[in-house]
């Protein structure tokens, strides 16, 4: 079962994600948060494994929440949900450790779709970047956290999954899980392509 904490000040919301996710045996909402302190107030007290955060909360932003859940409770993941499409508040999302990305006028198939994916440890993201760019910058900079950037860099020095591993100390698994996501951010089924990509977006 997988447990979701809803953190949004519009009862409305709120009420309207619980009744979207009700019927779910895989899924329950196992409490709700109408700012940032009473958020942490229930991590500290619960075990959830996503948050829904909303980007526009009464006392910090979700933006600032999503930094200090990554910091005090790592395991959980979130998902920002908010009305902005702007590329900023998306890339200051992912900066912050957010593994999704929801419009609040998102279906239920997508919520789903955006809730099983992060959850296997995927990144989820319903905006389209092209349509959230401003006419200055029309050609968006993929978003990377600072680990798949450390990872990109030493795919485009050549170094096998393994070294890359070894150097970062951590399991294979996790360096293919990370090359994974790189292929599917950049949308590219190979690491030449890859490699050719983030260079040209100046990534590396």
């Amino acid at each position: 079962m997988i447990k979701i904490l809803i953190v949004d000040d519009h009862p409305l919301i709120l009420e309207g994600i619980k009744a979207l996710l009700a019927d779910n045996d895989t899924i329950t909402v196992v409490g709700t948060a109408s700012n940032a302190f009473d958020a942490i107030a229930f991590l500290k007290e619960n075990s959830i494994d996503i948050a829904f955060l909303d980007i526009n909360l009464p006392d910090i932003s979700g933006i600032e929440l999503c930094k200090k859940i990554k910091e005090e409770f790592p395991d959980v993941r979130c998902i920002a949900l908010s009305t902005f499409s702007e590329r900023s508040y998306i890339s200051r999302m992912i900066q912050n450790g957010a593994m999704g990305y929801l419009l609040k006028n998102s279906s239920k198939e997508e919520i789903l779709m955006a809730i099983h994916q992060v959850h296997t440890g995927s990144y989820f993201m319903n905006v389209n970047l092209e349509t959230s760019t401003s006419a200055e910058n029309p050609k968006p900079t993929t978003i990377l956290t600072p680990r798949e950037k450390e990872v990109l860099e030493h795919i485009a020095e050549g170094l096998t999954s393994q070294q890359i591993a070894d150097k970062l100390f951590v399991s294979v698994l996790t360096i293919d899980s990370h090359r994974k996501n790189l292929l599917t951010k950049f949308e590219v089924n190979n690491t030449a392509s890859l490699i050719k990509l983030a260079a040209h977006q100046k990534l590396i």
